[in-house]
């Protein structure tokens, strides 16, 4: 699949079959998301692979709008370690990169997924770091349920040349 085609027919996909994901694809997968830009390339992702149908299903338990996750046949939990920052202030963006390049790579391997946000919201970092116990230096920032897609998607047509300014602010 071309780039421009994977990233405008990629949709959230919310309902998976039962048909199991290989080892080779989540590392395909996690392989995309470490070839995101960071700040000062220093790579602050850490990333946990989650199979145990029974974390899969406290996940959907526990997380409001993660209903979808006990019917993955994976989650890939995306995390920053503070340890590893050089610039305190982007690993947000750096993590945020990484879970996209992660979503487009499913999608380009015939997957489906989609981005659920922890990260800012402390309580669903805190009901996280119950179900996955992490170091105190790991943030869980995003999780990404993979599956084959029990549902279709037709591409979104998101353009809107409104939003586009030339040379300066034009608009109201």
């Amino acid at each position: 699949m071309e780039t421009l085609q994977a990233i405008h027919t990629r949709r959230s996909i919310r309902a998976y079959t039962d048909t199991p994901v290989s080892d080779a694809q989540v590392r395909d997968i996690v392989t995309a998301g470490m070839a995101a830009p960071s700040a000062g390339n220093e790579q602050p992702w850490q990333f946990v692979v989650i199979r145990d149908r029974e974390k899969l299903a406290a996940i959907s338990e526990t997380r409001t709008y993660a209903e979808m996750v006990k019917d993955a046949q994976v989650a890939i939990l995306v995390c920053a370690d503070l340890e590893k920052l050089k610039h305190q202030e982007y690993w947000v963006q750096d993590c945020a990169a990484a879970t996209e390049n992660m979503l487009l790579a499913a999608h380009a391997l015939g997957l489906g997924s989609v981005w659920i946000g922890i990260h800012p919201r402390e309580k669903r970092v805190a009901d996280f770091r119950t179900l996955i116990p992490l170091p105190d230096h790991i943030i869980p920032f995003s999780l990404l349920p993979v599956g084959y897609a029990g549902e279709e998607k037709s591409p979104a047509e998101r353009f809107d040349p409104s939003r586009i300014h030339y040379e300066k602010w034009q608009g109201r």
